[in-house]
């Protein structure tokens, strides 16, 4: 037994060994999982409902009723798949952040942006909460159709950190996830089971008050982690203002309205969609 791999030291240590919890064939959330969704967006006439080049309805409704800023700003589209929002949000005009783990998904959006003739996004290919990927904000809109509920639970820590980093004050959050009650849209195990299965069963559902939990209620300091060196008293002591932050004031929590095949908009009911602001 070697004893001498005694080495977790730190939060992100931490969750790295959680990841290693599962299958690695079941990553879908860091870029080892890059892979896997180049499949999944190799045959672009596959049935899949939000591979349409339509915008979600609940964003282009915010806009429509003024529950966004007018005039644009920066806008980051996590896990933009083949750009359909990237584009709805450039139109707007957004400054806007495309990310996505799948090369396949982001040569897709970048030809639809060329086809469309839309300017304003820069499109990025990568696991938006590395270090490396030059998303560092602040933006004053982060949107998530759907990355979010790929998951897994350990990893919702990473998340609200980031979250915590890069949106402005008085920025929004908007996001769509799988709901709970819809037969099969998402896993509605308890978090514990995903590990002792090592899978995430395509997602995890959410109800809306989980959503709120997570997203609108404030979360308390963690642990400060020592300096290496002994710190200089003129200086702030060592915090972790990444795992202490106010809480999002909820905006709008609601289903997702099912849209027609004809619709401009994409819509499906199975969906929650959710929009906070930041105080």
């Amino acid at each position: 037994m070697d004893l001498n791999n005694r080495d977790i030291r730190t939060i992100e240590d931490v969750l790295t060994l959680l990841d290693g919890l599962f299958a690695p064939e079941a990553d879908r959330w860091s870029d080892g999982g890059a892979d896997w969704w180049d499949g999944f967006y190799a045959d672009r006439d596959k049935p899949v409902p939000f591979f349409v080049a339509k915008p979600d309805e609940n964003l282009v409704s915010y806009g429509e009723r003024g529950l966004l800023p007018a005039g644009g700003g920066r806008a980051l589209d996590l896990g933009c798949g083949p750009g359909r929002n990237s584009l709805h949000l450039a139109s707007l005009g957004y400054r806007v952040d495309a990310v996505d783990l799948s090369p396949t998904a982001i040569r897709w959006a970048e030809e639809r942006a060329r086809d469309a003739g839309t300017t304003g996004i820069r499109f990025v290919r990568g696991d938006a909460f590395a270090p490396g990927t030059g998303l560092d904000g602040p933006y004053d809109l982060v949107y998530d159709s759907g990355c979010f509920h790929h998951l897994p639970p350990h990893r919702r820590v990473g998340y609200l950190a980031f979250l915590d980093r890069v949106l402005a004050p008085g920025g929004h959050f908007a996001l769509t996830a799988f709901a709970a009650g819809e037969g099969g849209m998402g896993s509605e195990l308890p978090d514990a089971d995903f590990y002792r299965q090592g899978r995430l069963d395509g997602g995890l559902a959410y109800t809306d008050t989980s959503l709120r939990t997570l997203f609108a209620e404030p979360t308390e300091p963690g642990p400060a982690e020592p300096r290496p060196t002994e710190p200089d008293p003129t200086e702030p002591g060592p915090t972790t203002p990444d795992l202490t932050r106010s809480g999002l004031t909820e905006v709008e929590i609601r289903r997702m309205r099912d849209e027609p095949a004809d619709s401009p908009f994409f819509g499906e009911s199975f969906l929650w969609t959710a929009l906070f602001r930041r105080p």
